[in-house]
């Protein structure tokens, strides 16, 4: 069986073409039981190029759809085009859970 990383990994990099990933799960910095469901995923892939964020984010998630909701909680998405990249290089830090009495 494959693990929630590869299986998400496995819907979206050959289909965009990604040259550079990063997925990171941020399900630590939530609270309750849930491992394995809260994720940060940056991708770059010329896939991207005329698309404003809301349609790279469609796109994305139209490839992952099976895996929202179970096993996959919450999936921030951080998409770019190679030449957006260049200039950026880090992904953005995911901010700390506020819900779930994780708060202050």
């Amino acid at each position: 069986m494959t693990s929630v990383n590869e299986q998400l990994l496995q819907a979206v990099l050959t289909p965009l073409q990604v040259v550079h990933h990063k997925l990171t799960n941020d399900s630590h910095m939530h609270s309750g039981p849930a491992q394995n469901s809260h994720y940060s995923l940056l991708l770059v892939s010329e896939q991207f190029t005329g698309l404003m964020p809301v349609k790279r984010h469609q796109l994305v998630y139209d490839l992952v759809g099976d895996l929202m909701g179970n096993p996959i909680h919450a999936l921030a998405l951080h998409c770019y085009t190679p030449q957006q990249w260049a200039s950026k290089k880090n992904m953005p830090v995911a901010p700390d859970c506020m819900g779930g009495g994780k708060s202050g």
